[in-house]
């Protein structure tokens, strides 16, 4: 049997297509690590939010491995890499809806829903650890 593709990327396509189907604005919570190329001024925390919205960004493309796109930060372009296993969650700005992954240094996310992130739950299974992540209203 090969090996299965990660579900994560598909996930991010989805919601991201959900938010702009819907008229909602959809964000990338990313973890930054050397592997990430974002402008490390905005970066708080280790982490960094970045608008997806076609209005925000140019040649937007997300594959199985990496978000890719460029944007404006200050008046200044410039060319964003996210890998898939460095994505914290795709969301709607306007209400918060979206999905929510575990990110694990070297390991691809664990996905969770939006209930199970506002709950602190943890993903069932002998690697389970609760999420850093606060929800924020």
């Amino acid at each position: 049997m090969s090996t299965l593709i990660p579900t994560t990327a598909y996930l991010i396509r989805a919601i991201h297509e959900w938010c702009v189907d819907n008229g909602l604005t959809p964000h990338l919570l990313v973890k930054v690590d050397a592997h990430t190329r974002v402008p490390m001024a905005y970066v708080k925390n280790g982490e960094i939010v970045l608008n997806m919205n076609y209005t925000a960004v140019k040649d937007l493309h997300i594959d199985n491995d990496a978000v890719v796109f460029s944007a404006r930060f200050s008046g200044v372009a410039q060319h964003i890499y996210v890998p898939i296993n460095r994505v914290g969650g795709v969301f709607a700005r306007e209400n918060g809806q979206g999905m929510f992954f575990e990110v694990v240094d070297g390991q691809a996310p664990e996905p969770k829903t939006r209930t199970d992130a506002a709950a602190g739950a943890a993903p069932e299974g002998p690697a389970a650890k609760k999420s850093h992540l606060k929800v924020v209203k």
